[in-house]
């Protein structure tokens, strides 16, 4: 990576920068240009496309993507010792990357982003749920992004994909399925990163789809989702006995037995539950 684009390896940079990770930052720093370009490549086809990456740090994922092909990068990062060596990069692929000092919680990223749009990102391990979560729930559907591919601590990217009777299997689950394609593309250890966090991380992909897998009222399916995993060692019946009286009925005619578990019930029927509830 570093013939390719002149620039030079990311233990220099973050050495000439004085760049120590810093934990309240929930920041894990990738320096492997190989280990990067394999994420970038994760994304598919970024030719064509404007890609979002929050919490770039000293910029290696950044140059996977560029040297991939990405027509423009937008590199979201809340942390100012992170901006020269950025601006390195820039100058190194003029008009491509544009970087915004900012907390990526508070940035209308899409105002700033020409479609098609990927988001590819080494999340901050302290608002990488957080994120994921409001780019699942967009007011309108489809959202602005085409897809998500995104590291998180390893149990988190396992929560992302998992299926029914499966440990990881909650709300997260169901969240990210109802209305994508997700499956995890890479694991890598901690040895992987500066420093070294305590767990493994995973890259999850995430392509969105036309329309939810099922038809559901969004607020609905959230409301008994919330509620059935909240107490999810409870029966149905009683998890959910705050909906109404006849929530056994409701339950039966969603095909759900009311003695059931949460972690035992489908998207498909928690989506069916969902129009049974909405009327």
């Amino acid at each position: 990576m570093a013939a390719i684009d002149g620039l030079p390896p990311l233990r220099e940079v973050i050495k000439t920068h004085d760049l120590v990770a810093k934990k309240q930052l929930g920041q894990n720093f990738l320096l492997d240009l190989n280990l990067t370009a394999k994420i970038a490549r994760a994304a598919g086809d970024l030719t064509g496309s404007d890609v979002l990456e929050v919490g770039p740090g000293p910029g290696g994922l950044t140059r996977g993507l560029l040297a991939e092909g990405a027509r423009r990068v937008l590199a979201v990062e809340k942390d100012p010792r992170c901006l020269p060596a950025l601006a390195e990069i820039a100058a190194a692929y003029p008009g491509r990357l544009e970087v915004v000092n900012e907390d990526a919680l508070k940035l209308d990223a899409a105002a700033l982003l020409t479609p098609p749009i990927r988001i590819v990102a080494n999340l901050p391990y302290n608002v990488g749920t957080e994120l994921l979560i409001r780019w699942l729930t967009p007011a309108v559907w489809p959202p602005f992004w085409e897809s998500l591919t995104l590291m998180f601590q390893k149990e988190v990217a396992e929560r992302i994909v998992a299926k029914p009777r499966t440990e990881h299997y909650g709300r997260l689950a169901l969240l990210a399925q109802w209305r994508c394609d997700a499956r995890i593309v890479l694991v890598l250890p901690p040895e992987a990163f500066t420093p070294a966090p305590k767990v493994h991380s995973a890259v999850v992909h995430l392509t969105r789809l036309a329309e939810p897998r099922y038809p559901a009222d969004e607020a609905v399916l959230g409301r008994i989702t919330a509620m059935a995993f909240n107490q999810r060692r409870k029966m149905l019946r009683s998890s959910l006995k705050a909906i109404g009286p006849d929530i056994e009925e409701k339950l039966r005619a969603a095909g759900i037995e009311p003695t059931a578990r949460a972690e035992e019930i489908s998207l498909e029927k928690f989506c069916a539950l969902a129009r049974e509830v909405a009327g």
